[in-house]
């Protein structure tokens, strides 16, 4: 983790750049690219934008979607403020305090996206976090709306590579709670909540994104 000073205005607010986030960007970017419509006007929200890279670098790089990021952690929502502060095309607004297992009633946001992001959560929560992740952001998307989630994800109770599953096993001994979710898990709580599984896509460090929609 690095600690960036940077200057706007009203004084000086710190960034956290995750070297982790910096990689990943570039093949998330690949599959949102494969579905959004850059020549359209559109509303993402970012559940959990941790340092707020994610949203600053899709903001710039699709510059009619406008991009709410949110964060539960309030020692993440001065790095994200000033992240999205950067972007020239000012279609990253200041970030949200937004707990998903709350009912989006209480976000402070609006109820028509189009797309919702989300980026390494589901391994690191506990499941009660994944249900509620598709439960009430189906509720904020359009008909039709889309999904973004991407992270470590076993599929059909096969989890690869080893690297993997050594990630996993230090996950669930720090707290039993958590670890990587199975991709068929994921969509049986989805189903249940009118989302559905339209692709998934293997990417590099092991990870996955995968694709879900709304009906």
């Amino acid at each position: 983790m690095i600690l960036v000073k940077n200057f706007v205005s009203g004084g000086m607010r710190n960034k956290i750049n995750y070297p982790s986030a910096e990689r990943n960007k570039f093949f998330i970017l690949e599959v949102l690219r494969k579905h959004v419509d850059g020549g359209k006007a559109a509303k993402m929200l970012e559940i959990a934008s941790g340092t707020g890279q994610h949203a600053a670098y899709f903001g710039a790089k699709f510059p009619r979607l406008t991009v709410q990021p949110s964060e539960i952690e309030e020692g993440m929502l001065e790095s994200i403020g000033a992240y999205a502060s950067e972007v020239s095309t000012k279609n990253v607004k200041p970030p949200l305090k937004i707990d998903v297992n709350t009912d989006p009633s209480r976000w402070g946001t609006e109820a028509d996206y189009d797309f919702v992001l989300n980026v390494n959560m589901f391994h690191v929560t506990p499941l009660a976090c994944s249900v509620a992740f598709f439960k009430n952001c189906s509720k904020i998307l359009k008909p039709g709306g889309l999904l973004f989630t991407y992270g470590p994800y076993a599929n059909c109770g096969v989890l690869e590579p080893e690297s993997n599953v050594d990630f996993d096993r230090r996950i669930r001994q720090r707290d039993p709670n958590c670890g990587v979710r199975d991709i068929q898990d994921l969509s049986k709580i989805a189903a249940e909540h009118g989302v559905s599984l339209r692709a998934i896509y293997d990417l590099p460090a092991n990870n996955k994104c995968l694709v879900w929609q709304k009906a």
